[in-house]
């Protein structure tokens, strides 16, 4: 059994008193700044601990260390005591004068074998957790993460709901919120709610395979106990099996240009039943998505799509209104967007502008990404006029 159960009755113990002197250090540091209180799944406001476990590894990780803490306290203080022992009683005030010591074998032995004798000590708990934590094998359930500037993509790609994919963004109801600068009345998910979770079953091994389209991303999630490096070009796994049902958050945990702060993680974890619930829900959206690229559409049906595309994905950044703000450059009266040959716009969000400043959007289907353009021509002060079908789209994906 992974968690050891006597160690799991100290840890408990430590932890309630632990939590105590911490909400008691929180309470007097607090100041009319927090303006959120804490959140179940997610982080503690002026937490000063690990987060609550949620899953058997971070209960693990929770037991490993209070062990460590634990060793290197007992070292500090053996090692100070016996320097500070020294100093005050072989000081010169006392008659004491410095000579050279002969270094018997025996000193020499035990300031070797000890610490090696520590560091094995410290090794083996921590050597069987991180094998725990790589053992991927036998998983109910195995998702695809992808990072990306600065959203996550979700990919079912083994289990029950194989075949589901989608992108999951922040929320924009948060970030209106941050640009406005507003700090009163904040959510207690502020920045950390998506527009689109991760779900998954609880009590279910749910395998998580991470790549990533441009930078370096990490997948972070606390309570869960996992953390895994998005690299693009490579593909790394990790795991996590929720115990008990709820949100749980987290963000892109490697630094990944401008809107790092923006990229949050939230998995929602359900029971059995709502979990298969929600698969066929999911499946059944799919199917009335699924769109044949060759279809030509009605520039009014476009239009309102496009507006649905524009709300989701691009109105965090250039405003609902079109107007942009500050370094992102508006669409409402753009030559880019008002010119007749939409091969240029198509180009922006296919391959994305600006080393990154404007994400690539490629993950959306020639579909909406048709509707969007239309939208944006047909949009404001923008009447153009033109529409754009996705079989064009279609044409310039390759290029």
């Amino acid at each position: 059994m992974l968690v050891r159960q006597h160690g799991w009755s100290v840890w408990r113990s430590i932890k309630g008193k632990w939590s105590a002197l911490a909400a008691a250090a929180a309470a007097t540091v607090s100041t009319a700044a927090f303006a959120v209180n804490d959140l179940p799944g997610g982080p503690v406001v002026n937490g000063l601990n690990l987060q609550p476990a949620a899953s058997k590894i971070m209960e693990e990780l929770h037991w490993l260390n209070y062990f460590i803490l634990a060793i290197c306290v007992v070292i500090f203080v053996v090692v100070f005591g016996v320097m500070f022992y020294s100093i005050l009683h072989h000081r010169r005030s006392r008659g004491h004068e410095a000579k050279e010591l002969a270094e018997p074998l025996w000193v020499e032995l035990g300031w070797t074998i000890v610490p090696f004798l520590i560091v094995i000590g410290m090794a083996l708990p921590a050597t069987k957790v991180l094998v725990a934590q790589k053992d991927t094998s036998n998983a109910d359930l195995t998702v695809k993460v992808t990072g990306m500037q600065w959203k996550w993509g979700y990919d079912y790609i083994k289990g029950e709901g194989e075949g589901i994919g989608f992108l999951s963004t922040l929320d924009n109801s948060h970030r209106v919120l941050s640009n406005s600068g507003e700090h009163k009345n904040l959510p207690d998910d502020y920045l950390l709610k998506v527009d689109r979770p991760l779900v998954v079953p609880v009590g279910k091994k749910v395998r998580v395979i991470t790549t990533a389209t441009d930078v370096i991303h990490a997948w972070y999630v606390p309570r869960l106990g996992i953390k895994q490096d998005a690299i693009p070009g490579f593909v790394r796994d990790n795991w996590f099996k929720a115990e008990v049902t709820g949100d749980f958050y987290g963000q892109c945990a490697e630094l990944c240009g401008k809107e790092h702060a923006y990229m949050p993680i939230q998995v929602k974890v359900l029971s059995q039943k709502d979990y298969t619930a929600w698969v066929d829900e999911q499946k059944k959206a799919m199917a009335a998505l699924a769109d044949d690229p060759n279809k030509v559409w009605e520039q009014s049906a476009l239009i309102e799509r496009g507006a649905k595309v524009y709300a989701a994905n691009c109105a965090a950044c250039h405003q609902a209104n079109g107007k942009g703000a500050g370094p992102i450059l508006p669409l409402d009266g753009s030559a880019i967007v008002l010119d007749e040959n939409a091969g240029a716009m198509a180009q922006v969000l296919l391959h994305g502008r600006n080393n990154g400043a404007m994400p690539a959007w490629n993950s959306l289907s020639d579909t909406e990404l048709a509707a969007v353009m239309t939208f944006a021509k047909n949009t404001w002060s923008n009447r153009t006029g033109q529409t754009v079908q996705p079989k064009a789209v279609t044409a310039l994906r390759g290029q």
